[in-house]
């Protein structure tokens, strides 16, 4: 049985002509025009859901590696995420692929790998991706 959280937050998007559509959020924040990338075959030029979802990937795994930093004493606030989200076809479909890379300044290769791993246990998007999701972390010395 999976535990549900309690939710604080939800954001919400609505997407119109799939890939090559248009997306908006309700807030209006994010309101862009999307466009298959010219690696797929598309006019690229414009964002698409793999990167929508390499920022947002990389941006709450920077959140997750601030939590196991502070719980370890070590100061990741100079720390740099990077989120390579990959998709190719897979079968009938396609498929993700996500590599993230993580540097935290003055920290040595086993401090980083330790928080890199623990961020991935923490994160959320790691959370949605695990046992769906080919992710290989990189942790990186500075």
């Amino acid at each position: 049985m999976t535990l549900q959280p309690d939710v604080k937050y939800t954001a919400t998007a609505t997407a119109q002509g799939g890939r090559e559509g248009h997306v908006r959020s309700a807030d209006g924040l994010v309101d862009l025009d999307m466009r298959p990338p010219a690696e797929l075959g598309g006019p690229g030029g414009a964002a698409n859901p793999e990167l929508l979802f390499a920022a947002g990937y990389a941006a709450c795994f920077q959140g997750a590696l601030g939590l196991a930093g502070k719980a370890a004493g070590v100061d990741t606030n100079n720390s740099v995420v990077t989120a390579h989200v990959g998709i190719g076809p897979e079968g009938e479909s396609f498929a993700l692929a996500v590599t993230i890379e993580v540097t935290i300044p003055g920290q040595d290769d086993q401090t980083t790998k330790q928080l890199t791993e623990r961020a991935h246990e923490l994160c959320p998007y790691s959370k949605a991706t695990r046992g769906n999701v080919e992710v290989t972390l990189r942790p990186q010395t500075a």
